[in-house]
């Protein structure tokens, strides 16, 4: 947005990318490698909750699998879940938002899409429904993977649709 004339200038940041967008028009406010794929690390747990909401009901019952609890060994965020620990679906939404919980997100997707591949295809569906062109999920806790990116425009396009679940606010609120 910096090129356009008559547009306020922004100074350069020193991230690869990134976007301001006015979510109800989608207006760019300010712009930079906006549609460059990239990694998406944990910011793909937005997606994650997302999908969780939309398929799911917060009262509902998760039981830690062995899917689930191999995220605690995964290197990254966890909550140390043990095998058969129950929790409700709040609860796992609270965990993987506050606490990046890989284990959590891991045992979100297996409950709620059958298995984590189906949970991801229904992430990758959920992306293009939303108008993400530059996207593509291979994972639901954003560990490093070659053929899971993201840019910051999809990533506006996909908070801007989480911002519209009012469960979603409140959990991020915390």
């Amino acid at each position: 947005t910096n090129g356009i004339d008559g547009w306020p200038q922004a100074s350069d940041i020193s991230s690869a990318a990134a976007i301001v967008m006015e979510t109800s028009t989608n207006t760019v406010l300010y712009s930079k490698n906006a549609d460059q794929p990239l990694y998406p690390a944990s910011a793909v747990k937005i997606m994650t909750c997302l999908v969780a909401l939309e398929n799911s009901s917060l009262d509902e019952q998760v039981t830690m699998t062995a899917t689930g609890v191999s995220g605690v060994t995964d290197g990254g965020a966890n909550i140390s879940s043990q095998l058969d620990e129950v929790f409700t679906m709040e609860q796992c939404l609270y965990a993987i938002m506050v606490a990046s919980a890989n284990d959590i997100a891991l045992q979100i997707a297996e409950h709620t899409g059958g298995s984590v591949e189906a949970f991801v295809q229904m992430m990758n569906d959920r992306a293009a429904q939303i108008g993400c062109q530059n996207t593509h999920f291979n994972n639901c806790n954003g560990l490093p993977d070659e053929q899971h990116y993201t840019s910051a425009y999809d990533m506006a396009l996909i908070a801007r649709e989480a911002y519209k679940n009012e469960a979603f606010r409140i959990i991020c609120g915390t």
